[in-house]
């Protein structure tokens, strides 16, 4: 058997995946959390061979809850569930050390295949998601492909971007949501918004992926 936790702040969604996975006869859902504070209790109580994983959560969010689950347990086994195609996002979530990264927008032959592949000791990326770092990887290629990435001085650009901008620009660098922007900076999830839609217009790039890689590249972000 396959034992399961799955950590989503949306009771709907977590009885949705629950459902399909109670068609696999070899899975076994041992727990349900709703928030990345109770990750590693029920880790620790239940043993489970995947954690299912939500990437945005109000307290903890699932990239905060994955680092520190896998920082006292480096065997566990861990899927990002997310809404986010963005490969900023994908790249911080595996860097932290899941195993897997699916959008929500998955269908149940997908979510199983995921389940079983990161069971067994492999990765796997919702197609799409492969599909987008993939195109990104090409279109550095072509351009300069950064030895790039080495940073010597961190050069905020308040040249171009407000102080607040600044901020913004480098959680999103951190692969930080909307939400945990705003909630590490005491704003609101629409301020956030608008101060994104500002760096992108500022900068003349046309989504979060170019902003943090152009940022990179210009030393102006910590990569951290």
């Amino acid at each position: 058997m396959t034992d399961i936790i799955i950590i989503d702040d949306h009771q709907l969604f977590r009885e949705g995946v629950k459902r399909i996975l109670d068609f696999e006869e070899t899975f076994n859902v041992v727990a349900e959390g709703a928030d990345g504070d109770e990750v590693l209790a029920l880790y620790e109580e239940f043993r489970p061979d995947v954690v299912l994983m939500d990437i945005n959560m109000p307290g903890k969010s699932g990239i905060e809850a994955t680092s520190e689950l896998i920082a006292a347990h480096p065997e566990a086994k861990i899927i990002i569930l997310s809404i986010h195609d963005d490969e900023s996002y994908v790249t911080h979530a595996m860097k932290t050390g899941a195993l897997g990264y699916m959008l929500k927008e998955m269908d149940a032959d997908a979510i199983v295949q995921a389940i079983k592949v990161v069971a067994a000791g492999g990765s796997y990326l919702h197609p799409k998601v492969t599909r987008n770092l993939v195109a990104e990887f090409r279109r550095l290629s072509d351009k300069e492909m950064v030895g790039s990435f080495h940073q010597t001085e961190i050069r905020r650009p308040f040249h171009l971007l407000t102080k607040r901008e600044c901020e913004v620009l480098q959680l999103l660098t951190d692969g930080q949501s909307n939400r945990s922007i705003g909630d590490s900076l005491y704003i609101s999830e629409k301020t956030v918004k608008n101060h994104v839609s500002s760096i992108l217009q500022k900068m003349g790039v046309n989504d979060r992926t170019q902003a943090v890689v152009n940022a990179i590249k210009k030393g102006w972000v910590e990569v951290r």
